[in-house]
């Protein structure tokens, strides 16, 4: 499991992202590229990074469920994403 204060920054990047694009976007449209090094630097989407929700893993992360590898196997085991089910041949 990963440290809270890791997943606690990176929510809190997330929060700063999403209040900043809409002035992130006008300035590059206008190309006040002055201003826009002004603002935060965690305001910035490229430093986002994909995190487990629950156990703050960002090796081994599944985009389209959103959860590591690892937490999806056990959910995927437990029957809680719908329709998967472990293979057999």
């Amino acid at each position: 499991m990963a440290k809270k204060s890791w997943m606690a920054r990176e929510k809190k990047r997330r929060r700063m992202v999403k209040k900043y694009a809409a002035k992130r976007r006008k300035l590059k449209e206008e190309g006040k590229w002055v201003e826009l090094q002004k603002l935060p630097r965690n305001s910035s989407p490229v430093r986002l990074n994909n995190r487990c929700p629950i156990s703050g893993r960002t090796r081994g992360f599944m985009r389209d469920f959103g959860v590591s590898r690892i937490v999806f196997r056990e959910m995927a085991l437990e029957g809680k994403i719908p329709g998967v089910r472990k293979a057999s041949w």
